[in-house]
């Protein structure tokens, strides 16, 4: 049973190695920006002990 916990973590991980790397194709620019559209902002991530 173990085998098979390990065989499937194993899996995982090569399923999102390949994912990051570009193996569903060669990278392509992105189109340009919609004309009179901007996007801009402040994001943080993070955890909050207190409220």
């Amino acid at each position: 049973m173990r085998n098979v916990a390990v065989l499937v973590v194993v899996l995982v991980v090569v399923v999102l190695l390949l994912n990051g790397c570009g193996v569903d194709g060669a990278p392509e620019r992105p189109g340009a920006p919609a004309a009179g559209l901007s996007l801009s902002g402040h994001a943080v991530v993070g955890v909050q002990t207190g409220l």
